[in-house]
């Protein structure tokens, strides 16, 4: 009895380090604002050196668009602004995605194709899965205009295009 007590201790435990593990991948789809055509999808993947961030929308208008991570990830406003500001858990200065101070969420800008097509992949040093720079619930904003990099506290990127909530995915 002593055996298979702790044998079915032991099993519930290791079951539940397996599901308190920190996931690999996350998506956000992405859905228009109100008004706007935008949609598209966003995958993090855990990779070394940070997250890897791949971005694929459509319906956007020719050049560059602000994309960031914003505090919240709430869509529920017809116009985004329900996901807050830029997610900035160390209370710094907005700027580029390489400047050793930003936003966590300053991902910088996308850029679409003349057929409104943006593809882009790389990886972010600063977004995780876990701990205080944990993008997980977070939402993905995709902006009418570029951001300028600089203006604080948002790069004048205009109005919110598309908005879609960052969930923890199947890993591969």
């Amino acid at each position: 009895m002593r055996l298979t007590a702790s044998v079915a201790v032991l099993t519930v435990a290791s079951a539940a380090a397996v599901f308190a593990a920190a996931p690999t991948k996350a998506v956000a789809v992405l859905r228009a604002t109100q008004g706007n055509t935008v949609e598209g999808k966003v995958t993090f993947t855990k990779a070394d050196g940070g997250v890897k961030v791949n971005v694929h929308v459509t319906g956007l208008t020719a050049g560059k668009h602000g994309f960031h991570i914003h505090e919240f990830g709430d869509c529920s406003a017809a116009d985004g602004a329900s996901a807050g500001g830029h997610f900035n858990p160390s209370s710094e200065s907005h700027g580029a995605p390489g400047d050793a101070l930003r936003h966590t969420g300053d991902l910088g800008n996308i850029e679409a194709s003349a057929e409104g097509v943006a593809d882009i992949e790389y990886t972010d040093s600063r977004a995780a899965f876990e701990g205080a720079n944990s993008v997980l619930g977070r939402g993905v904003i995709v902006h009418a205009g570029i951001d300028d990099l600089k203006t604080q506290p948002t790069g004048n990127a205009g109005g919110r295009v598309a908005c879609g909530v960052i969930g923890a995915a199947k890993g591969e």
